[in-house]
């Protein structure tokens, strides 16, 4: 369940740090964000697609990996990203 292109590109200016920046932790956090809370409410609705379980716990992980890389390097940024996005951290 990929992002439609539209919103794709709304969350990618709302969390990029310069004009071109569509690849940074930061970003791809709130990405990845969106299409968990998208697979989210699939899988409230259709409880038995174990496939799509598995990718979004594939996304969950790939998640936690860039918040622990982005608040080894930029904690400033890190405490921003989870305040934006309502994460629990």
């Amino acid at each position: 369940m990929a992002l439609a292109v539209k919103q794709k590109a709304k969350v990618i200016e709302q969390f990029r740090t310069h004009a071109k920046d569509t690849g940074s932790s930061g970003v791809q956090v709130a990405v990845l964000t969106k299409e968990i809370e998208q697979l989210t409410s699939h899988l409230k609705k259709n409880p038995k697609d174990n496939h799509s379980r598995r990718g979004l716990l594939g996304m969950v992980a790939r998640r936690k990996k860039f918040l622990d890389y982005l608040k080894e390097t930029n904690v400033r940024r890190y405490n921003s990203t989870i305040y934006k996005l309502g994460l629990k951290r």
